[in-house]
């Protein structure tokens, strides 16, 4: 049994890389749980709260010794000296912007797995770090910007006169960019929204945006589920919109990052100088050289035209005991995969793509950066002509056989068939080539609305179907009665499932 540490983080960070719930889900997967006196104290957790979910709170030398340290932030050059040969530390490590510290922790030895290296891929979803803590900083983001403003966000008709609302742009519409969108839209703002892929204007179209298309003859599509750098063209229209924005709307909030890149400049000096007095910048690309120009990382400017730019970069340790409960998830998703068993032991299998990727140092050795991973369903580049014209025709080919089989083996039962079968089985072999035909060109997008439609046509095999239970040919009772019965499934199934697609297009509901 392998014994984990929750050790206190710097002074700065409110965050907890435990909560008393998750600490219970890693004793259900066989470790010893150590935590740290008072690390959960800013989170608003209490030791007792950890005692009781079976944790032992222990003093800093203890919980540093255990065989796994969990933590927040990277490990200072202090912290660095207190892990022994063969830890295990998890953490938000930063391997491409922190090569040094890669190396520091190579020279102790230990195994480092960075949380912010978990592919975009399905199943690492759970696991997740930047996501769920991109979506509680585009949260906060609006609050502080809110706070910033000092007005309101909707629109009011009063006594004593109008209030416009307030007009936000939100410049990425990523996790965080969205999470922005939807919070300043709730709150009654007028937001709109600029990304580079297309295909996400229906996204911020659901949550109450207006996108911003940057129309340029370019493809934005990425292989690892991130944004890529943008051209020239690209980057020359998206200055021109900006430019127009700024002198119109209130608050601007900025979410652009590029993995392994300083952060791309949208916001340009000129652009803040257009701003009325008053309005407010979040940068949440501080931390990577920001976004705008003149923010500073974790400081609040104020222009000399009254423009304030909020450069910080702990917004979610804003909110300590949410962001606390969603890392430490992702956490125990993460201590899920790496115990198979649930035995206590953790096992690293590099044959496992998401264990390759947020393994960046192990026992010693740098393995970051991990081998490209393909996760986005871009298009595939077009195949050779030639290649194309012989599927084609191979295609055609057995098309026409199979069409002449049909053909043959219809004649067969026509020529062999009483004269009332042949007319049966005329109208159902008609059926099925229309249905074929007619379901077979309906787009992907509206088979759900299209079972509603399918429900009437089953309802009318449920009718034809009770007729003929009553025959005298038990064979033919049996075959009615099972119509009837796999008629009904599709009706009340058809149904069903389209209701539960209606009510996560309902507002007010969960999805």
């Amino acid at each position: 049994m392998s014994v984990i540490g929750v050790v206190t983080e710097q002074s700065q960070e409110s965050r907890v890389s435990a909560t008393p719930a998750t600490v219970k889900k890693l004793l259900e997967l066989g470790y010893e749980v150590l935590v740290q006196k008072g690390a959960g104290a800013k989170a608003a957790f209490p030791d007792s709260a950890y005692a009781e979910a079976g944790a032992k709170v222990v003093a800093a030398a203890s919980a540093w010794k255990a065989d796994i340290i969990l933590k927040v932030d990277a490990p200072t050059e202090t912290e660095v000296k207190k892990l022994q040969a063969g830890t295990v530390l998890v953490g938000l490590l930063s391997p491409a912007f922190k090569p040094e510290l890669l190396e520091a922790l190579a020279k102790r030895k230990v195994t480092a797995l960075a949380m912010d290296a978990v592919p975009r891929i399905s199943r690492a979803q759970s696991m997740d770090v930047l996501s769920s803590m991109a979506n509680i900083a585009g949260y906060r983001a609006v609050i502080e910007a809110a706070h910033e403003f000092g007005r309101f966000f909707t629109g009011q008709v009063t006594a004593a006169g109008k209030v416009p609302p307030a007009k936000v742009l939100v410049a990425g519409a990523g996790v965080a960019g969205l999470a922005a969108i939807g919070s300043a839209s709730s709150l009654g703002a007028i937001v709109r929204a600029t990304d580079p892929r297309p295909e996400v204007s229906d996204q911020v179209r659901s949550i109450g945006g207006v996108y911003l298309p940057v129309e340029v003859e370019e493809k934005m599509e990425t292989g690892d589920g991130y944004a890529k750098a943008t051209s020239d063209a690209y980057n020359k229209r998206a200055a021109e919109i900006y430019s127009e924005q700024a002198a119109e709307v209130d608050i601007i909030i900025t979410t652009a990052l590029i993995p392994g890149r300083p952060a791309p400049k949208l916001i340009t000096a000129k652009d803040v100088a257009l701003m009325k007095s008053g309005s407010v910048i979040v940068d949440m690309a501080a931390a990577q050289g920001g976004n705008v120009a003149g923010s500073v990382a974790g400081k609040k400017i104020v222009t000399k035209n009254g423009v304030t730019i909020l450069g910080y970069t702990d917004l979610p340790s804003r909110l300590p005991a949410q962001s606390s409960q969603l890392y430490g998830t992702n956490l125990v998703n993460l201590l899920k995969l790496l115990t198979p068993a649930a035995d206590g032991k953790l096992v690293i299998d590099f044959e496992d793509v998401v264990q390759r990727a947020v393994t960046v140092v192990k026992a010693g050795e740098v393995t970051w950066p991990p081998p490209p991973i393909q996760v986005s369903a871009a298009p595939q580049a077009a195949a050779p002509v030639a290649v194309v014209v012989a599927k084609k025709k191979m295609s055609a080919l057995s098309k026409s056989m199979l069409i002449g089989l049909a053909f043959a083996a219809a004649f067969a039962v026509i020529s062999f068939a009483p004269p009332l079968l042949q007319q049966h089985f005329l109208i159902l072999t008609l059926a099925v080539v229309v249905g074929f035909y007619v379901i077979g060109k309906v787009h992907h997008a509206l088979h759900t609305p299209l079972m509603s439609v399918t429900n009437a046509i089953s309802g009318i095999v449920v009718v034809a179907a009770i007729l003929q239970v009553t025959d005298s040919n038990s064979l033919i009772q049996i075959l009615a009665a099972i119509g009837v019965l796999l008629a009904s499934i599709n009706v009340f199934g058809g149904f069903a499932v389209t209701r539960r697609m209606l009510k996560m297009f309902t507002k007010g509901e969960s999805r």
